[in-house]
């Protein structure tokens, strides 16, 4: 698993839960280490052991904290290059859903060793779409639905956004967009560099 994603885990948990509850993760995951490197390549069942350890250590359902976990990677200031990656993907909301199948694609043109979920997006009618993930991690999906939401609020839209299970295929999200005009969204420029 790339360093990137596991460093991310860790500035979640740092940023929510601060230095202890980390400490307390990377001894019962029996990582050997308190940092993970961002540049690096981990065993996948290391970044297994951690949300284990995530699991009991704060005492949240798995699926909750991976949920939160998608919402900071967009909504944390420290992260603002991610939101920016992101928010290439279209002038609407709209126009972002329909560009998600590329994410994984912009996303190795910045970092080439970098494993992202694949997505594939299906749409039942202009404001029902379900998106298809799969990912080495259970529950990934989870991390979708958070960043999803936190880009929906971005946009300023209304949607009802639900992890709907497993397929064969992978996990399922179901987004129903319910007003694309609900509220002013965040200010975003393509030349800008911050904020």
């Amino acid at each position: 698993m790339h360093g990137l994603i596991n460093r991310a885990i860790q500035g979640y948990v740092l940023d929510t839960h601060k230095d202890a509850a980390w400490a307390q993760i990377t001894r019962k995951a029996r990582l050997g280490f308190d940092s993970f490197e961002t540049m690096l390549t981990y065993d996948a069942a290391q970044t297994e052991a951690v949300l284990q350890a995530a699991v009991e250590v704060l005492g949240r359902p798995r699926d909750a904290i991976l949920e939160d976990l998608g919402t900071f990677l967009v909504s944390n200031p420290n992260l603002y290059a991610l939101r920016r990656l992101l928010r290439f993907g279209g002038v609407t909301f709209t126009d972002f859903l329909q560009s998600l199948e590329d994410t994984r694609g912009r996303g190795q043109l910045a970092l080439n060793d970098i494993d992202l979920p694949e997505l594939d997006l299906y749409e039942i009618s202009p404001t029902l779409y379900t998106l298809q993930c799969r990912f080495p991690i259970e529950g990934s999906g989870h991390v979708i639905v958070g960043l999803l939401r936190a880009m929906a609020d971005d946009y300023g839209v209304f949607v009802l956004i639900d992890h709907e299970g497993y397929s064969l295929e992978g996990e399922i999200v179901l987004i129903q967009l319910l007003d694309v005009g609900f509220a002013k969204g965040r200010s975003f420029d393509l030349a800008s560099k911050g904020g």
